[in-house]
């Protein structure tokens, strides 16, 4: 006499877990991907293999044209210190990244470097890779 069990085991796999986790990992890059926007006006940045770690809090470039931009509002050189004073008062440790076009001078950059050297800012030269 064959003794058979009634419940009879299944092997299928169900994908339903996975599909979820895969979609939770979608939904968190796509906000992440979201809150990292460089905030600057358009510039061809000169190459360096070096990176730089540290928050920087505010944008200050300089284009082709030696027209000087905080985020993407064009400023006068003149108005470019007060302005960044406005912009960082409050801040404890205030970071400025300097976007400078390739082409433009280092008197030009060294004259936002003053600035940001008087205001005790952190600066860091904004560049792009090899």
């Amino acid at each position: 006499m064959a003794i058979r069990s009634r419940n009879k085991v299944s092997v299928s796999f169900n994908m339903s877990s996975m599909t979820d986790i895969v979609f939770l990992l979608l939904i968190f890059f796509i906000i992440v991907s979201t809150m990292v926007s460089p905030n600057g006006l358009k510039v061809l940045l000169p190459k360096s293999s070096s990176k730089t770690t540290g928050k920087q809090t505010i944008s200050v470039t300089i284009t082709e044209d030696l027209q000087y931009a905080i985020g993407n509002d064009y400023v006068p050189f003149e108005q470019l210190e007060g302005e960044l004073q406005r912009r960082l008062a409050g801040q404890e440790k205030p970071g400025v990244i300097l976007r400078s076009d390739e082409t433009v001078d280092v008197k030009y950059v060294v004259r936002v470097m003053e600035i940001a050297n008087r205001n005790k800012y952190e600066m860091v030269l904004a560049t792009r890779a090899n």
